[in-house]
């Protein structure tokens, strides 16, 4: 059971602002802010990597069978085979709006 979050150690880019400022000391108010040593860190994804795949063909999916038929003690039977070769990765994709990253550490809602 694994969530799909970094497991690198080290760096963190949403810590805070970085100022050290009271409401960074208090603990109970966190916020949107950027950190000073890494400009670009936003709580925001705006880009995924696909899952699905191009085949020779130019269609897109996420797996492609191939209908063989296989002949067993003279009864011919259908059976798919799953294709791996040939196939290109779509890439990376925008996505339709943003998503919150998976390692921003701020509880959204407290039930």
């Amino acid at each position: 059971m694994g969530g799909s979050g970094s497991k690198s150690k080290g760096f963190w880019p949403f810590s805070g602002s970085g100022s050290g400022d009271d409401a960074a000391k208090d603990g109970n108010e966190q916020t949107l802010a950027r950190t000073r040593s890494f400009p670009g860190a936003t709580p925001f994804v705006f880009t995924r990597r696909s899952s699905m795949f191009f085949d020779e063909d130019g269609d897109l999916a996420h797996e492609f069978y191939e209908e063989t038929i296989v002949t067993k003690n003279g009864r011919k039977r259908a059976k798919l085979r799953r294709i791996q070769k040939n196939l290109t990765p779509q890439g990376i994709i925008n996505l339709d709006h943003p998503r919150i990253h998976v390692d921003f550490p701020v509880i959204l809602c407290e039930a």
